[in-house]
């Protein structure tokens, strides 16, 4: 059967913790991206570097109500147990959501574009966005011409992790022409393809949209 979402509240969780095989011990924390401006509701997911304002990715099916929404990401900081602090803390983005609604997850399903089915997948297959510039991003569907020159080297996007020395994130930015806004974080431990979940209460209504970069094994490792 395809991929199926983890319980993702533990990620969420600050001081919660995983360990490698290898020994190496993640202690998760929550970074504050801001709020997303989403003037048409509909949320679409990519590596801003790759995608951002060629028209090439779809927004998913489902979407929400125009309005701000938060975005947060969980930062997995890893240790060695054997090894004294480093000056310079090894920070992963494990994970990062794009906050809808205030209330309980109790299920999740995959958030999906156009025409895919999950009915399709293979074991343990899943939807995904492609990475091939380290970089995972939230934004509305109405943004993506907004910050052109991106795979140029250029622009916005690529001053937000140049001035931040490459921080993980989330950065929120603004295009100060229209006021868009996007949400962009390194996704994890760089290239590959990442699933995004959405979340739901118990009445069936969006929690959130939620990137899982893989970084996180589990609780305690599980």
């Amino acid at each position: 059967m395809p991929m199926t979402a983890r319980d993702y509240a533990w990620l969420f969780t600050p001081g919660s913790t995983f360990t490698y095989e290898s020994g190496t011990v993640g202690t998760l924390h929550v970074a504050d991206g801001g709020e997303l401006w989403l003037p048409t509701g509909q949320v679409v997911a990519c590596d801003p570097f790759v995608s951002l304002g060629r028209g090439e990715s779809e927004p998913f099916t489902v979407a929400v109500e125009p309005g701000r929404y938060r975005v947060e990401a969980a930062v997995a900081t890893l240790t060695e147990p054997e090894e004294p602090p480093s000056e310079e803390p090894h920070l992963r983005v494990a994970a990062a959501r794009l906050v809808v609604r205030e209330e309980p997850t109790v299920r999740w399903e995959p958030a999906l574009c156009p025409g895919q089915d999950p009915a399709g997948l293979g074991e343990d297959e899943f939807y995904g966005y492609g990475v091939d510039a380290g970089a995972g991003c939230f934004y509305d569907a109405a943004v993506d011409a907004s910050f052109p020159g991106s795979e140029e080297d250029e622009g916005p996007l690529w001053d937000a992790f140049e001035n931040s020395d490459w921080a993980p994130g989330p950065h929120l930015i603004t295009d100060p022409g229209t006021g868009h806004t996007l949400a962009a974080f390194s996704s994890g431990w760089g290239d590959g393809a990442y699933p995004t979940w959405i979340g739901r209460t118990a009445a069936g209504e969006v929690t959130c949209y939620l990137t899982d970069f893989f970084v996180a094994p589990g609780p305690d490792g599980g």
